[in-house]
């Protein structure tokens, strides 16, 4: 057994219940980020206008609102959840380490906390993976 099929099999193993309730209000917070960028794609165009090349960040804006929503969602039915978390991991390492922290490391940055927050649930996810009350372990139950 090679070692990603090791910590899958750990995480499923090593769940408690509560951290179901984690993984839904992550989701629901990626969910409310994505609606977040929607309604303002003209800051993160102010983040990423430094970039010469303009059609790269026209695409990391569709890419983030679109990750953050669908992406968002699913975690918080816990259907794909690993993969999910995965697809979240480069919006948030680019949040903490390049967008947020240019605000300065304090305690009243508030997006960066809220970034390095959601940046480590992210990881604890992708070992732990959906859990008891989820989509996934529905599905699992009741194949045929």
């Amino acid at each position: 057994m090679n070692l990603l099929h090791r910590v899958e099999n750990w995480g499923d193993t090593h769940h408690p219940a509560w951290t179901d309730a984690l993984r839904i209000v992550l989701g629901i917070i990626l969910v409310l980020k994505g609606v977040s960028f929607i309604s303002d794609t003209a800051y993160l165009m102010r983040l990423m206008g430094g970039l010469h090349f303009q059609l790269f960040p026209v695409m990391a804006v569709h890419y983030v609102a679109f990750a953050h929503l669908v992406g968002g969602l699913l975690i918080a039915l816990g259907c794909l959840t690993r993969l999910m978390a995965i697809l979240q991991l480069p919006i948030l390492v680019a949040a903490v380490f390049f967008v947020n922290i240019r605000q300065g490391f304090s305690p009243l940055n508030a997006e960066l906390w809220l970034s390095l927050i959601v940046l480590i649930l992210l990881m604890v996810f992708i070992v732990l993976g959906s859990g008891k009350f989820s989509m996934d372990e529905y599905v699992k139950q009741h194949a045929h």
